[in-house]
């Protein structure tokens, strides 16, 4: 009979991203742990959570483990980009210094002689191991935002029981010079961390930058829109946060007003709009730093007209990210 596999979830939250935090790692009912922290990102979380279910399995290291994920940063940070990070002393390709470098440190150390698959699923969609874990992540990042004691789970029996399950703050992450921080100062990596998680910016920026490839920047913007109404970029709160500007409201079709935290707390939870069809009415670009945007969209059977206002806060800075700073709908009669 051969060696037996373990399945578990594993899950991180963070309300405001970055803001109180939490993680969680789920086989069932009595085996799974949780915890978090008072400040910290949801990238953070996810790391965590894999790293904690590692260590608390490595009293098993002849069952191989499969870990259902639903960060494609994390599983592409481990299984893709981490030996890269390594051999240049842990730096990007950039040369600067990889976001997180203690965690992906702990995660290398880890790994090493463990059998362990990662598989990509997708997020707040019902899936039952990580909607579990999803659950518990959220409810310790609550728990820090509302002051009540955090969840910690029974952890995995047999393992070792390891007190840091909500250590009280994660490290301060090493200062990363990153493009567009505003008023944010260098020496301070507390503050670039409160602006900007730098590894989902720098994917970003990327992302940006092949768009804007021989584009206008209304041809960009247009292309992020699109960007937003795609079900993996919805479900994702880490690529939501850096698309909308921190000011960012919106005026939703049926008339409500909605925070951009409100945007960042429902929309992965909703469900997907499915096939849609967007027809550009007019794009006109307002100077070097900010597209408005209106177009008809067509979900379903029902058509709606969206304007949306897109801005760039450093105009000087070509390579700035554009961010969604106003968005209105109003449904056809």
């Amino acid at each position: 009979m051969g060696a037996m596999t373990i399945t578990a979830a594993a899950d991180g939250s963070a309300l405001g991203n970055p803001g109180p935090a939490g993680w969680a790692w789920y086989i069932d009912d009595n085996t799974w742990r949780a915890g978090g922290w008072p400040h910290g990102t949801n990238n953070m979380g996810e790391l965590k959570a894999v790293l904690d279910l590692l260590e608390a399995t490595a009293h098993r290291p002849d069952e191989s483990l499969r870990v259902l994920c639903d960060s494609q940063y994390v599983i592409n940070s481990i299984t893709k980009w981490m030996p890269g990070w390594k051999k240049k002393g842990w730096k990007k390709k950039d040369g600067k210094p990889v976001l997180n470098v203690e965690l992906m440190k702990a995660l290398d150390a880890a790994m090493a002689g463990r059998d362990v698959h990662f598989e990509w699923v997708k997020g707040h969609a019902g899936h039952e191991l990580n909607e579990a874990a999803d659950s518990r992540a959220r409810a310790v990042a609550t728990a820090f935002q509302t002051g009540r004691p955090a969840p910690e789970g029974p952890g995995f029996d047999g393992a070792a029981r390891r007190p840091d399950a909500t250590s009280p703050r994660p490290p301060a992450p090493r200062p990363v010079e990153g493009p567009a921080d505003g008023a944010v100062e260098a020496h301070d990596p507390d503050a670039l961390e409160d602006r900007h998680d730098p590894d989902l910016l720098s994917e970003l920026l990327a992302h940006e930058e092949e768009l804007a490839r021989g584009r206008t920047a209304g041809e960009t913007v247009q292309a992020l829109e699109r960007d937003l109404l795609r079900p993996e970029v919805r479900a994702d709160p880490g690529r939501l946060g850096q698309l909308l500007h921190e000011g960012f409201a919106e005026v939703g079709a049926s008339g409500s007003w909605r925070s951009r935290q409100d945007v960042l707390d429902r929309l992965p939870r909703e469900p997907s709009p499915g096939a849609v069809d967007v027809h550009v009415l007019t794009t006109t670009e307002l100077g070097p730093a900010a597209v408005h945007l209106v177009y008809r969209l067509t979900a379903g059977d029902r058509t709606s007209l969206r304007s949306s206002l897109w801005v760039r806060e450093d105009s000087r800075n070509e390579l700035g990210p554009w961010q969604l700073r106003f968005h209105q709908g109003t449904y056809e009669s």
